[in-house]
């Protein structure tokens, strides 16, 4: 009887029609669903105002006081009824715009009133329209309800008759009956040393709480409790990552390294770049496979620590893949690392869905006899016909632009598929969220060949800088390192934004850049829904654009989602090589174009973006030794959350201070995207407000892990139990960085 794990029809009152409606609007299946669908909000009626002490504020606030007055006041349409309300402190009017005969009726003068609703401030004086009123003498036998919680609904549960009064009737019938069922799932230790209520006390608080201070002790309980359970499950994971999965080992730094690191580095190394450094080559010297997420700002220097960790690889002689999302990034990576290696006996390639036949067959040749050293490329590395002699190094750009399946993939190409018998090897489990290929199964059973035999390391890079909350949360199962510092000289990009009526002093200082022999971008917004209106947009600006600065003074280029590779890259080209002024461009060129000499970043329509996106864009200058400049132009209506994107823009360069904004505006589900949206079903807890609970449950999870690896002490019997009950219904979806 006591079991939460029934279906909601066994709490009395529930029928199976209203159990069904539950179940589809609200996803309430079982007892402890109906025991875990938290209030989003209380009314709280504890607290009593005087009148003197009102604030000219939108908030609900509750009064004792006397109707002295009542009248009907003509208005354009009908009338309304106005009473006025009076304490011992002043006076303020109570509005009806219906029902005024019958509320004036039953209206009693002089008899002392609770009031409660929302305050409207007017010339100088409240009002309060269509308050709840109940006489002092009725509102005395109530008092048990003093907060009441507000559940979230739906129009359908409405119109059925399930109201917010018949959830809270619904609940207490739950507890009634079910109480007994509630088991604690901390340990003494826990509750003791963080000071916690028991979850029993807990649920109560959140649910019926009679005073704020109970209701902050269970909500604070609870929360930790569910950042706890996931910090568990993510440690756990890197822990048994780390102990069943052997890592390939980089014995030595040898020629190549320090030959690079002597003669061939185009510049200094900032103290990030090379505690970084030491970080992956302590992964990779040390026997543990590694699983490491790199995060750096735009222009921190990630692609030279990319190249470094290579070299070490290169030199204990293993090959080593680099894989971007898109055909101009991973372009611009070759560029960058075949430049910086020309000098030395390295040999690098380039493969993309645009490689012809002849040219891949060399490639699949070299990779395979392992004359190939280091293959950059995007999806097209994943193709069964990519086979490498010994891949010891895979590096992801950009990484939440690939699916796990994907990264996945990359991994296998550790195992060199020739000697890969069919039909063993990794396990793939299907998931609600995805297809993920789980490494950590039958492990001594991997048929990885006699020559590569363990799985690459992996280095994940991503130039969106994730809030740190976000990343313990998404990514606590891979170790972090951070490039949070710019190179040495370079100049910080200024900001500004102009309005559309601004638009003649842009053009003059566009004019003015160009005369120093400076190039510009200018972008324009990309919404998939429209791809017809965006191209419009598009060429309506190139036209103006072309109009303001004719040829053959000056020359433009365009790049669009609608042109063939071929005629992109020999648009970038002419743009990288100073033949044109002015590259017009949808945000094709995000990530991936480096152009020196392109000192102007113009975004136009700059409300429409997202802030991870205008940073990126700003990213594409700043890359020369000039002062550069990014131009944020939008029409003259914004919305606050536009304003604020704006005004974070311009005031900040700082991807991390960006990426908390962000976060604070979208919530974790948008910055996450669909993938990892599905882990973070948070039922209470928040990581934009609840960072400090993170950290606490983080460091609680990290400690009984040291302690009791695999929970086998009594005293972790509670947390084993509840662990392995959630862990069988609910797994965090990133299996491979």
């Amino acid at each position: 009887m006591h079991n939460l794990n029934n279906p909601i029809t066994y709490i009395n009152g529930i029928s199976l029609q209203r159990a069904t409606l539950l179940y589809t609007e609200l996803g309430i299946k079982t007892c402890r669903d109906l025991l875990h669908f938290f209030p989003f909000r209380y009314i709280d009626k504890t607290q009593f105002y005087q009148i003197n002490q009102l604030q000219p504020s939108n908030a609900e606030v509750q009064i004792v006081g006397k109707i002295t007055h009542i009248k009907s006041v003509a208005q354009q349409k009908g009338s309304r009824l106005v009473a006025t309300f009076q304490d011992a402190t002043g006076t303020m009017e109570l509005v009806w715009f219906k029902g005024q005969k019958w509320i004036a009726n039953a209206l009693k003068i002089n008899e002392p009133y609770v009031i409660y609703g929302k305050l409207n401030h007017f010339n100088g004086s409240f009002s309060m329209p269509h308050p709840e009123m109940q006489l002092v003498t009725e509102y005395q036998k109530k008092l048990q309800s003093a907060m009441q919680p507000v559940y979230a609904s739906t129009e359908k549960l409405a119109s059925a008759g399930i109201s917010n009064k018949l959830i809270r009737t619904y609940i207490e019938h739950l507890f009634k009956q079910f109480y007994d069922g509630i088991e604690e799932t901390l340990s003494h230790e826990i509750l003791k040393e963080q000071q916690l209520i028991s979850k029993k006390e807990a649920l109560l608080n959140v649910h019926f709480p009679k005073s704020q201070e109970a209701l902050a002790k269970g909500q604070y309980r609870l929360k930790f409790e569910e950042l706890f359970f996931i910090q568990l499950q993510l440690v756990r994971k890197n822990l048994l990552h780390k102990t069943r999965i052997k890592g390939i080992v980089f014995k030595s730094v040898g020629d190549n390294f320090n030959n690079f690191y002597k003669y061939h580095l185009p510049f200094q190394l900032t103290g990030a770049q090379k505690r970084v450094l030491k970080e992956i080559r302590k992964d990779v010297a040390s026997g543990i496979h590694m699983n490491r997420l790199l995060q750096g700002d735009v222009g921190s220097g990630k692609t030279i620590v990319a190249l470094l960790s290579m070299l070490l690889a290169i030199d204990n002689g293993f090959q080593t893949a680099l894989m971007a999302p898109t055909e101009i990034l991973a372009t611009q990576h070759f560029n960058a690392i075949a430049t910086m290696l020309k000098d030395m006996p390295i040999t690098v390639d380039l493969l993309t869905g645009s490689t012809k036949t002849k040219k891949r067959r060399t490639i699949h040749e070299a990779l395979e006899n392992g004359s190939l050293h280091i293959l950059i490329g995007t999806h097209a590395l994943l193709e069964e016909k990519v086979q490498f002699y010994n891949l010891g190094l895979a590096i992801v750009d950009e990484q939440h632009r690939f699916g796990v399946a994907q990264r996945a993939k990359l991994w296998m190409k550790g195992s060199p598929s020739p000697t890969l018998p069919k039909g063993k090897g990794v396990s793939t489990e299907n998931t609600e969220n995805n297809n993920i290929i789980n490494p950590t199964t039958k492990l001594k059973s991997l048929p990885f060949g006699e020559v590569g035999g363990d799985p690459p390391h992996i280095l994940v890079m991503t130039a969106t800088p994730i809030p740190r909350t976000l990343a313990m949360s998404l990514y606590g199962d891979l170790d972090i390192s951070v490039i949070d510092e710019l190179p040495p000289g370079r100049k910080e990009i200024k900001t500004v934004h102009r309005f559309d009526s601004q638009r003649l002093s842009v053009l003059k200082f566009m004019r003015d850049e160009i005369a120093k022999g400076r190039q510009i971008y200018v972008v324009y917004p990309l919404i998939e829904e429209s791809e017809v209106l965006d191209y419009k947009d598009l060429m309506d600006g190139f036209e103006s654009i072309s109009r303001e600065f004719p040829m053959p003074k000056y020359q433009i280029s365009i790049v669009h989602g609608k042109m063939t590779a071929e005629k992109k890259e020999f648009e970038m080209q002419r743009f990288v090589k100073g033949e044109t002024h002015i590259m017009v461009a949808t945000t094709v060129i995000e990530v991936g174009v480096n152009v020196p000499n392109a000192s102007v970043m113009i975004v136009e329509s700059a409300e429409r973006f997202g802030l991870s996106q205008l940073h990126q864009l700003r990213g594409r200058v700043g890359r020369g030794a000039e002062q550069s400049y990014c131009i944020l132009m939008t029409s003259a209506k914004l919305s606050d959350e536009a304003k604020t994107r704006v005004k974070t823009m311009v005031e900040t360069t700082d991807g991390f201070k960006i990426a908390e904004v962000d976060l604070k505006l979208r919530g974790p589900g948008n910055l996450m995207g669909t993938q990892q949206s599905g882990v973070l079903n948070l039922k209470i807890a928040d990581l934009i407000k609840d960072g400090e609970i993170l950290h606490l449950a983080r460091k609680t999870a990290i400690k009984l892990l040291e302690q009791d690896p695999n929970m086998q002490q009594s005293s972790n019997e509670r947390i084993k139990k509840a662990f392995n009950e959630m862990t069988k219904t609910a797994k965090v979806w990133s299996n491979i960085s």
